[in-house]
């Protein structure tokens, strides 16, 4: 692998040119026409336009994408997250164009993609998953499907993640009105019209467990993460290690690593799942590609996962086992979204012993109306979850962000939050949060996250 094809933009663009940069691989940035004075353009060794702003015309466009890689002279592609990075046929498309896709396989992304597909592929390896539906394309059928699981369910799309098409019902009603627009939003969103039923488990935590994977047979677990802090289904917060039992930790842990390795998986996977109490958890899904979190699973493992994604893809075996995999600290982060568009007229970014900041913002950059709101992510690293919790206060405090609105303030808010502090929250608990702000009138200093509010290029 000597030149890598970068397909997305913003700070995963830059993280992976700083990877490729460490192992002396040349990188070719792809850019829009609103993006054309991105970071990303201009630290990579090239760069081509691939059209509008539009993202379906632009970063969505596999045709275009696999042009610019051939005229470039790039034998692989890192689709980073969102856009295509779990499109079986961008897999296959760089496959069939002699590209290496810097990834899992076209069936794989294909098996977990399909959130029906990946809830029988998890029961047959006894994986615990939520009561819920087959496929469903009619609202009757909807109706009777949450009948016999039982009211509240949630309702998803086959093909989703990030909230597209998620919404809670609470009754048969509530079913006929909301399925078709729901639907509608799925298809939209993924090309994909079909709609499934989940069980609505009431104030679980949101674990993820992070696995790397080479086509040795390799596989790793990388311990967990605790991503309950979110808002529209969108993450907010993310930390790790999380404070779940040490038996049910290890439990996940051996089940994420025993379903990686059946699946014949390679490169860096998520797992998720909804933790209730020890020893009762349910599975939801599984990522094929990077996460936005993965900085904190890097400070306590001390790993590059983006050049283990790499390393994988250039067919080279994992040089760890599991036993040298040590978890050390904790690890939190906030993500920074911008409420609109707009220039970064002033710009101060915190640092200091134990903060990562990763981010594509510059004094002057033009963040466009285009793509998705997260513009930054503030990570704080210490020996125990309090001392994190103090750098990430003071990094937030010190962080400067002029000429567009943010969600600094309701960030600040969160991580000053009695209950938060003490590990007393669920994935309910931003939603109370701002009600409770609401009831008592305060709304003057709460913001919201706004990715419905710019359109969407990630999840």
């Amino acid at each position: 692998m000597k030149r890598v094809l970068i397909a997305n933009r913003g700070e995963i663009a830059v993280r992976i040119i700083r990877a490729c940069q460490a192992r002396h691989i040349q990188t070719v940035a792809v850019y829009s026409t609103v993006d054309r004075d991105a970071l990303h353009v201009r630290m990579a060794d090239m760069a081509i336009c691939i059209g509008p702003g539009e993202p379906q015309e632009s970063y969505l466009n596999q045709a275009r994408l696999i042009s610019a890689a051939q005229v470039m002279g790039a034998d692989a592609i890192h689709p980073g997250y969102g856009f295509l990075s779990e499109n079986a046929e961008f897999a296959q498309q760089c496959i069939d164009n002699h590209l290496i896709f810097i990834g899992p396989t076209p069936e794989t992304i294909a098996l977990l993609g399909d959130k029906a597909a990946a809830r029988t592929a998890m029961q047959n390896a006894n994986i615990p998953v939520i009561p819920g539906s087959p496929r469903l394309t009619d609202v009757q059928k909807a109706c009777q499907a949450a009948s016999n699981i039982g009211y509240p369910v949630m309702l998803k799309a086959v093909a989703g993640g990030g909230g597209k098409g998620m919404r809670i019902i609470n009754g048969e009603e509530e079913m006929k009105q909301v399925f078709s627009i729901a639907s509608e939003e799925a298809n939209a969103a993924f090309g994909n019209a079909e709609m499934y039923i989940e069980k609505l488990i009431l104030k679980p935590r949101h674990i993820e467990i992070q696995v790397l994977a080479d086509e040795h047979g390799h596989v790793l677990s990388l311990g967990e993460r605790d991503c309950s802090l979110q808002q529209y289904h969108q993450k907010v917060i993310e930390e790790a290690p999380s404070s779940i039992d040490v038996e049910s930790r290890a439990t996940l842990q051996q089940l994420a690593r025993n379903v990686t390795k059946t699946l014949g998986f390679r490169g860096v996977g998520t797992l998720e799942f909804l933790y209730c109490a020890p020893g009762q958890y349910y599975f939801m899904e599984m990522n094929t590609r990077i996460q936005v979190e993965h900085p904190v699973t890097e400070l306590i493992t001390g790993l590059d996962l983006v050049d283990a994604q790499l390393g994988v893809a250039n067919q080279e075996p994992l040089s760890l086992q599991q036993s040298d995999v040590q978890l050390d600290g904790h690890a939190i982060e906030c993500r920074v979204t911008a409420l609109a568009p707009g220039r970064v007229s002033g710009l101060h970014l915190p640092g200091g012993n134990g903060i990562r900041v990763d981010t594509a913002l510059y004094q002057g950059y033009m963040i466009p109306p285009n793509y998705d709101a997260l513009i930054a992510k503030i990570i704080a690293y210490g020996p125990t979850r309090a001392i994190a919790i103090r750098k990430l206060q003071v990094a937030i405090s010190e962080t400067v962000i002029m000429g567009v609105p943010t969600n600094l303030d309701f960030v600040d808010q969160l991580i000053h939050n009695a209950k938060w502090l003490d590990n007393q929250f669920d994935i309910e608990f931003i939603d109370e949060v701002v009600k409770n702000r609401r009831s008592h009138h305060d709304t003057s200093n709460v913001q919201t996250s706004v990715s419905s509010r710019i359109v969407s290029g990630t999840k």
